[in-house]
């Protein structure tokens, strides 16, 4: 402890506190007029140390950072009370055993690590370990880890699996991190396979980030670390591709996989934009039929008048207009499959004619009198229910029966939470690439509004969204002014209650547009750091005490913003 010009060891007991302050009978009395009465306690607890705030008036600040609450203590720590400073020194004990968090224990601390996220912009990653070695405790594979892992890690076990918590840690670093525990358990228990998922990129809800870890996991070979991403969920469709995370989904598609090689009509029952084409379009590549025409109607889009001609045809002279003679979708979909978008919108004579060739497999262009063979398999889609569409006599029983051999129902995108961030991020990549600018990444404060979005419109309206922000937003991080504003309308319309002195017939001024203030902060602190850097030649340390700001936080934040290195000299000295 120095205070003044007079220095102070104080010793720890190995368990217990001792309390600091001018108070008489505190542990530890000091003079200084900054320091309160009962200011701080330091103490240790199963090995650790940490210390709490009593309170005091100037507060307590540990490398410069104030402490809200109790923090844990690390050798060499410089810790202040007002004009009092105290140095933190361990000595070489060895650390006592880590013991693995019980399941609840595990999603209840990485909930406070997601209120970290949210609130202050920071990180979090979560590994998944799986280790297929039955000879070795779950109680061994702890203690392995122990002595690589800092104090603020978390470790525990979820369905067998254990689950690491790495704060502050994401992208390489949080890679070197899972790699380092990986050869870590390797020797001890053989054939290790890891997966990573990070908050904000993956989401802020902790089962889907757990979730998605251990997924990412199993698909890892023995050894290797793969990362939760767009890329591992994207399912091959021939050419194209969809994005399969959530569990409801991916046994939807398993379920598709296997109607496929039948004969039977589905019907896909989902709402507006779920991805009811890929889901008919999954049904087509899988089946035999795959090399033949996929044809797309979507019932709700044609004016009645049309519909007959779209699906049957018709000859030359059928009708004004009718300059030449035109096969129908159901002729040109023969051999391969019809996908009847919003079949519930058909009229009911279209459906009566509609049962007529599926039933008998012939059709009869408009205009003529041949019927004509096809060899249909159909998929139809609707958001509605078609039963309560039979039972309030708009759809046609026969014709339901007909198209209901097999019913799937597509979850709407606010049930699917892991996919949500996956599709986020899947379609600002691609926007970004067609746009030809550098990738954006979102940031917590943006991926929070969109988990609390309520997407009526589902992924199509969630593909506008991020085709929208990466035109509008400068780069390189995606902060909520940037997405548009009928998403943030909902969330930020709030009552206020008039001020207090400003009568009605006041004279009033135009309202100032105000920005975000998380938002205005984060970019002031990106510009300060710049400047910072471009003052000091890109050397980190001085940088970092231009601005007050702790080396540890810099260091982060300059990946969080995204900050390049500047200068000629090296980045920390």
């Amino acid at each position: 402890m120095l205070e003044g010009n007079t220095s102070t060891l104080v010793p720890l007991p190995r368990e217990g506190a001792v309390v600091i302050g001018r108070a008489v009978g505190v542990d530890v009395v000091v003079e200084d007029a900054s320091v309160s009465r009962q200011h701080a306690k330091v103490g240790v607890a199963d090995g650790e140390a940490f210390i709490a705030d009593l309170g005091s008036h100037n507060g307590v600040r540990v490398n410069g950072e104030r402490v809200q609450g109790t923090r844990p203590l690390d050798g060499g720590d410089v810790v202040t009370l007002g004009n009092v400073t105290l140095v933190f020194h361990r000595g070489e004990r060895p650390p006592p055993a880590r013991r693995a968090l019980e399941t609840e224990g595990l999603r209840t601390r990485l909930s406070e690590e997601l209120d970290r996220v949210r609130s202050y912009e920071r990180a979090v990653s979560v590994l998944a370990l799986e280790v297929e070695a039955a000879w070795v405790s779950q109680a061994e594979l702890v203690q392995a880890l122990h002595g690589a892992l800092r104090l603020m890690d978390g470790v525990g076990l979820v369905g067998g699996t254990l689950v690491v918590l790495l704060p502050d840690l994401s992208g390489e670093e949080a890679e070197a991190m899972a790699a380092h525990l990986v050869s870590v358990l390797s020797p001890l228990a053989g054939r290790v396979r890891a997966g990573l998922a990070s908050a904000p990129g993956d989401g802020l809800q902790g089962d889907a980030l757990i979730g998605a870890a251990r997924a990412a996991a199993l698909a890892a070979d023995p050894g290797e670390t793969r990362v939760s991403g767009p890329s591992l969920y994207r399912l091959s469709l021939g050419e194209r591709s969809v994005v399969v995370a959530d569990a409801a989904l991916v046994r939807l598609f398993e379920l598709l996989r296997r109607l496929a090689a039948s004969s039977l009509p589905v019907l896909v029952h989902g709402e507006t934009g779920a991805g009811k084409e890929n889901a008919a379009w999954a049904v087509h590549h899988w089946s035999p039929r795959s090399a033949q025409a996929f044809v797309a109607l979507n019932c709700a889009a044609l004016p009645e008048s049309l519909v007959e001609g779209e699906l049957f045809g018709h000859e030359r002279g059928a009708f004004s207009g009718a300059d030449r003679a035109r096969a129908g979708l159901l002729e040109r979909a023969s051999g391969g499959t019809l996908f009847l978008d919003e079949v519930a919108e058909l009229s009911l004579p279209i459906q009566a004619k509609l049962l007529r060739a599926l039933d008998q497999q012939v059709i009869t262009r408009l205009g003529d009198s041949r019927e004509r063979p096809v060899d249909l398999r159909v998929v139809a889609a609707t958001h509605r229910v078609l039963a309560d569409e039979v039972k309030a006599g708009r759809f046609r029983q026969d014709l339901f029966f007909r198209l209901s051999a097999a019913v799937v129902v597509l979850p709407p995108l606010r049930d699917r939470p892991r996919e949500l961030p996956l599709l986020a991020r899947a379609f600002l990549e691609d926007a970004c690439a067609r746009a030809g600018r550098p990738a954006l990444h979102l940031s917590a404060a943006t991926m929070a509004l969109l988990g609390a979005h309520a997407w009526p419109g589902n992924v199509r309206e969630l593909k506008h969204v991020l085709e929208y922000a990466a035109a509008t937003s400068p780069g390189p991080v995606v902060e909520p002014s940037h997405l548009p504003e009928s998403l943030r309308e909902g969330l930020e319309r709030m009552d206020v209650e008039p001020v207090e002195g400003l009568r009605e017939g006041t004279e009033t001024t135009v309202p100032r547009a105000f920005q975000n203030l998380a938002e205005e902060l984060r970019t002031l602190e990106r510009q300060r750091m710049v400047e910072a850097l471009e003052a000091t030649g890109g050397v980190q340390t001085r940088a970092a005490q231009l601005i007050g700001m702790p080396l540890r936080t810099f260091a982060f934040k300059l990946k969080q913003h995204r900050i390049a290195s500047r200068g000629r000299g090296p980045a920390v000295e």
